[in-house]
């Protein structure tokens, strides 16, 4: 008899655990966080197909990132989706003519994670992604403007250090992604708008594209400081973006500081306490 009482006092004990343990994973689960950043800083633009200069100026990004844990795997993957919009404006070398470009960018990544103590967090997975967007030439006559617009796929990494100073709760973190192949449209170099558009003249205006010909590198390092209930990021970010097809060169890169907040979110509850076992 006080055997079969251990056994069913063993058993209980295992059914509370296992509970407690599936409530604590689900209420990560429930927590993601949200990143607005606003970043300026130095833009240098080159697309043959307009001019054969390279144009320097400024550029304005609004870049909004979320991040949340998924059931992959028994939650050790990540979902994230990064949105980014970039306004520039660029003027040639003997200032007489300028570039005003606008882009939006998307990607969605799954990053693995492995976690090597309560500091560091190393992520890595496949992203997909795509790029809409225009350059114009204030100075052209003919074939004013660029259409820009590709899909991409992607190797995503990154890595979070998260440190204790005056009290307060800090995250370093470092993000980029690199493309690995992907399809963008181009006109033929000397083919005009109106002969693709209006006359249906094709010229391989769909290419595939790879790292030797077509590349997207970006890099992001940000610091997290807590502020009371809420949390400034600040950072240095660098975008890259150059491809080689159909005889035109295009080249835009952007380098600047980026300044924002972050929220965490609860999606079941209005409590806003992050659990330890969800990465900030």
């Amino acid at each position: 008899m006080i055997r079969r009482l251990v056994i069913l006092s063993l058993l209980v004990c295992n059914i509370a655990a296992a509970q407690d343990t599936n409530t604590a994973t689900d209420t990560i689960r429930r927590f993601s966080t949200h990143a607005t950043l606003f970043g300026l800083g130095a833009a240098y633009q080159q697309d043959t197909y307009l001019s054969p200069l390279q144009y320097e100026g400024s550029q304005f990004s609004v870049i909004h990132e979320g991040l949340r844990r998924t059931h992959i795997l028994g939650g050790k993957v990540f979902s994230q989706s990064l949105v980014q919009l970039n306004v520039s404006k660029s003027s040639s070398p003997a200032l007489n003519a300028d570039f005003i470009g606008g882009q939006v960018h998307y990607d969605h990544a799954w990053l693995y994670d492995w976690a090597l103590g309560r500091r560091w967090h190393l992520m890595a997975g496949p992203e997909i992604g795509g790029t809409l967007g225009v350059l114009y030439n204030t100075r052209n006559g003919n074939n004013p403007a660029q259409a820009l617009a590709n899909i991409r796929l992607s190797a995503s990494a990154g890595a979070i250090f998260r440190f204790h100073l005056w009290r307060r709760d800090f995250a370093l973190r470092y993000h980029m992604d690199f493309a690995l192949l992907g399809a963008m449209f181009s006109p033929a170099y000397g083919q005009s708008y109106y002969e693709l558009f209006s006359l249906g003249h094709r010229d391989h205006n769909i290419r595939l594209t790879h790292p030797f010909n077509g590349r997207r590198f970006r890099n992001q390092l940000t610091l997290d400081i807590p502020c009371k209930r809420n949390t400034l990021r600040v950072g240095y970010f660098i975008d890259v973006q150059e491809s080689h097809v159909n005889e035109i060169r295009h080249s835009d890169a952007f380098m600047g500081i980026v300044i924002g907040w972050v929220r965490h979110l609860n999606r079941k509850k209005s409590n806003r306490t992050v659990p330890d076992g969800f990465i900030l």
